[in-house]
């Protein structure tokens, strides 16, 4: 960005918008260079006309949501990170009345999942302890213990990279394996979500069991971003990374978990070089012993 378009953003968003911000201060593995730009729309006007901006400038820009399942590189990341809060986090009863649930796309899930405990709102009890937010788990189609985000969302709403508004009813949604497909730069400002009305009782004895089940099997004593790779058909990422010999191998302070090893932990002051080294040990790998290429589910963003 140019001091002319630094200025402009600041003009549009005010104090929404900051410089020079460190990315280890927002991402779950505490790593990653400067955001050349920070902006935290507060409503979704204010967002959809920075969006139309910054594309009529191809000024490129991200969003992070709460920074779990990313790797910022020690570089940076050029352009705008865009972190959702404000309304973009409200959380209401939908059109379908108690089981509906309009939730904003920066509404951390941790939010979301205390309000359906306390209103007998059942289904996503899988989510407890994923430390993201509801755009982002729409985007990535979240899952775990055999569940996945797409079976709850029944819409989306969005803002296009030309800044206009979009809604998209579940028959135009296109959900696979961790992903879904929608075009490239939108994004997710509302999800309505269609849940079940059970006892609350019932609810929170799943969401013990699915804590539990966390705690039995991956590693919370480090900071990660979840998940480094995706689960091969057929076959755990973190079974094959094991069996290749490679719990605990460490490079600098990134750590291959010896809990989990589809987990790099940060157990000092790792550098993102350092756990990109070890992603790379791990394909290689894993690759030589099985044939199996692994996939990266962790984005990694930067310069």
């Amino acid at each position: 960005m140019n001091a002319d378009q630094k200025r402009e953003l600041s003009g549009m968003a005010g104090s929404r918008a900051s410089f020079k911000v460190p990315m280890s201060f927002y991402t779950t593995l505490g790593v990653g260079g400067p955001a050349e730009a920070l902006y935290q729309p507060g409503d979704i006007q204010q967002l959809a006309e920075v969006i139309a901006y910054l594309g009529s400038e191809m000024i490129p820009y991200v969003v992070v949501g709460r920074g779990s399942n990313l790797l910022v590189t020690d570089k940076g990341i050029s352009g705008v990170v865009i972190i959702l809060d404000g309304t973009l986090e409200e959380l209401t009863k939908g059109p379908e009345g108690q089981e509906s649930l309009v939730a904003g796309g920066g509404l951390g899930l941790v939010d979301l999942l205390l309000y359906c405990r306390k209103n007998g709102l059942g289904g996503l009890e899988f989510l407890s302890w994923v430390p993201g937010t509801v755009g982002g788990a729409v985007r990535m189609n979240t899952g775990a213990f055999g569940k996945e985000m797409s079976e709850y969302v029944r819409e989306i709403q969005i803002i296009d990279p030309a800044g206009r508004g979009k809604t998209m009813n579940r028959e135009d949604l296109s959900f696979s394996y961790r992903n879904l497909d929608i075009e490239q730069g939108a994004i997710i400002t509302r999800v309505v979500l269609r849940l079940m009305s059970e006892d609350r009782s019932v609810i929170e004895s799943r969401v013990k069991e699915f804590m539990k089940r966390r705690k039995q099997s991956q590693p919370f004593n480090y900071p990660s971003a979840g998940s480094v790779f995706k689960n091969p058909p057929g076959e755990y990422a973190g079974r094959l990374i094991e069996r290749a010999g490679l719990k605990g191998r460490r490079v600098g302070e990134a750590m291959i978990s010896g809990k989990h090893a589809n987990f790099i932990v940060n157990i000092g002051r790792a550098k993102a070089r350092d756990i990109i080294e070890l992603m790379s040990i791990a394909r290689e790998e894993v690759k030589k012993w099985t044939g199996i290429e692994l996939e990266p589910e962790i984005r990694i963003l930067g310069d």
